[in-house]
């Protein structure tokens, strides 16, 4: 979905912070250990509850959502299912509620927006009118206005963003007609350009990206249980460690003790509620308990507590309301309070009073204005 302190993707949910659409990536998301029982011992279940908030100014699914330094929510684009948006709303936590705050250059879904050292947002790529987009523009929530930059090397939708400590962003994979992208680049802030890096070793979408805190990025899934490291420096990718099965369209969250915990996903023949621990010292990964409830498409959310909020997504009988948590300390996860109602391809923003944002996204066939809080 996805997600990020700053970011949030297109691809799959990568989240300290914010999850959005189908994959947010992420400036510290997405973390080891050896295998763990399956059980649900460590958490107290309903260690949470959801309660509405106010409602989007649109019905949307596959927005994003960036927590900005005032401590509002950028939500951007999207669809309903007929129609793209390139509309933008505020959500203000002090009122709990949604206004308008402009519009993009253009509509999109699908694409990436990133948080920028400077306060503004970097949104890129995604589809529309039928074909995936290689625009960029920088929304400035001091003026509501967004500006067209550079365009990216590549048009894409359903890639991942990464922020990395330069102030640069790394734009990864992604989807556009024929088929899957290997390419990869970085947007420069200072020059308003984006230029070509290294090739990811595999041509990727609907993986998560994850900055871990050596500054690497850690990329992982969609091309069997394979995963990958982004080396700023060197600007390359090289291989790194297998997950424990193959999946896409799954979350990842860096843990507050740098490894990254993968969730759920498809691993192309059934829905998963597995999980893995990406180790970054060893560059291995190793199965941790699994989830109460198979997910494709979740949130995941790290709580200020260092547990990690799993919600919606996509079972094996349709969209899902639940939501469970995940207790590094114990390696399981365990039921906490279910939303009020069934959600995949949403958003899920940590605000800076320790609630959880849930917007929008799709629930029964039916795109969402409705937007709720985790407490």
């Amino acid at each position: 979905m996805t997600s990020s302190a700053g970011t949030t993707g297109a691809g799959a949910a990568s989240s300290a912070g914010t999850t959005g659409g189908r994959a947010a990536s992420s400036a510290g998301t997405a973390g080891g250990g050896a295998a763990s029982s399956a059980g649900t011992t460590g958490i107290t279940a309903l260690d949470g509850v959801f309660a509405a908030t106010g409602s989007m100014t649109e019905a949307r699914q596959n927005h994003t959502a960036t927590l900005l330094p005032s401590g509002k929510v950028l939500i951007a684009g999207g669809c309903d299912g007929f129609s793209f948006f390139a509309s933008v709303e505020l959500y203000d936590p002090a009122v709990g509620t949604f206004t308008a705050a402009g519009n993009m250059t253009m509509a999109r879904w699908s694409h990436t927006a990133t948080l920028l050292p400077s306060g503004k947002v970097l949104i890129a790529g995604g589809y529309n009118a039928g074909a995936a987009l290689a625009s960029a523009e920088v929304y400035d929530p001091e003026t509501a206005i967004s500006t067209a930059t550079g365009n990216m090397t590549v048009a894409r939708l359903v890639h991942t963003a990464t922020l990395l400590p330069s102030g640069r962003v790394l734009i990864a994979g992604g989807t556009q007609a024929p088929g899957t992208l290997a390419d990869a680049e970085l947007y420069d802030p200072a020059t308003g350009t984006f230029a070509a890096t290294g090739s990811m070793t595999e041509p990727r979408d609907l993986d998560t990206a994850t900055l871990l805190t050596s500054g690497k990025v850690l990329i992982a899934g969609d091309r069997g249980a394979s995963a990958e490291l982004y080396e700023p420096a060197a600007g390359s990718f090289t291989v790194t460690g297998s997950m424990s099965v193959e999946r896409f369209a799954h979350a990842a969250t860096l843990l507050p003790n740098g490894e990254v915990l993968l969730a759920g996903g498809n691993s192309g023949a059934t829905f998963l509620a597995s999980a893995d621990l990406y180790d970054p010292a060893t560059g291995a990964f190793t199965a941790t308990g699994s989830m109460t409830t198979m997910r494709v498409q979740p949130t995941a959310t790290l709580l200020q507590n260092g547990k990690v909020l799993i919600a919606g997504g996509f079972g094996d009988n349709g969209w899902l309301a639940s939501a469970e948590l995940y207790d590094p300390t114990a390696g399981t996860f365990a039921a906490t309070g279910s939303m009020t109602t069934t959600r995949s391809d949403c958003t899920a923003t940590l605000l800076q009073n320790g609630k959880v944002l849930i917007a929008g996204g799709d629930g029964l066939a039916v795109s969402l204005a409705s937007a709720e809080l985790y407490q």
